[in-house]
This record gives structure tokens, sequence and C-alpha cells, in this order.
């Protein structure tokens, strides 16, 4: 019977995968990604969510440019753009005050990298979102972006 390319190549895969295997080269070690807040995704209140994430006591500037429409006519999928102004800013945080979970989202930048995002969220009702920039001296800003929503999200 001849020997089928399928077949030759299931064991050539088998032959150079299992020795790696064996010797444990290839089990998970390290992690790459950055450690996630879980206390902080998983706050149920505003407040919750910004003392675990660090930024109880952010500064409120007005050097966050946020665009998000001012009537959402599906709260299922609300897109907002979030530009930093502020100097070395390394991270952005999401937070929607109504939400059943309010931190939406966290994004990291690395130092050439624009602090410059478009997300769409999923808001459960009108809210109100805080945009949280973190700068590479560990000072918290926070800018403000009232949203209202005529359809369901996240609630229904």
């Amino acid at each position: 019977m001849p020997l089928s390319r399928r077949t030759f190549l299931k064991g050539s895969c088998a032959t150079l995968i299992t020795p790696w295997l064996g010797s444990g080269l290839l089990l998970p070690t390290a992690v790459l990604a950055t450690e996630w807040s879980r206390p902080a995704f998983t706050a149920k209140t505003p407040m919750d969510a910004l003392k675990a994430y660090g930024a109880a006591k952010a500064a409120e500037t007005r050097d966050i440019q946020i665009q998000a429409p001012e009537i959402a006519e599906n709260g299922g999928k609300v897109e907002v753009e979030i530009t930093s102004n502020i100097p070395n800013t390394r991270s952005l945080a999401v937070f929607a005050d109504k939400n059943p979970m309010p931190l939406c989202s966290t994004l990291e930048f690395l130092p050439p990298a624009l602090p410059y995002t478009r997300i769409q969220l999923k808001l459960a009702e009108s809210t109100r979102l805080r945009i949280v920039a973190k700068t590479a001296d560990g000072k918290h800003h926070v800018a403000f972006r009232e949203v209202k929503v005529t359809l369901g999200g996240c609630g229904g």
C-alpha cells in the first residue's frame, strides 16, 4: 500500500514531538502575558473595582479624550475611542459604573506606543464611563463620560 502524504506527516510529527514531550520541554512553565487583576475584574461596585485596581484616589483630568455616543441605540455594542495626552501613560482602564462587573477592560502600552484605543463595550444600562490612565511613575488620572443606552445590553 502506498504511503500517503497525511500518514507520512502524522508519523514524522509524532517522531519529532515525542522526545520533546518526554523531556518536559513542551510543558508550560511561564506565562508571558501580564498578570490580570482578578479582584478588580470581579468586583461588583465601582468603588471596589477602583480600590482593587489601585485607582481609588485618581486625580480628575481633561487630558484623556473619550469619544463615545451620547445615546447608544444598542447597549450590546457601544464603540468608545480613548486617547491619553498624559505624558508616560502606561495603561488605560475602562470602568462602566452600572455594569454588573464595572471594570470592562485594561490595556497596557510600552513606551514607544501611543496611548490610544478603540474598543466596543457591552453596557447594561445608561451609565457613566470612567477611564483611568496610569503613568510610569504610578500616578492615576481619571476622566468621565455619560452614555445613555436605549436598548438592552448586559441585562437583556
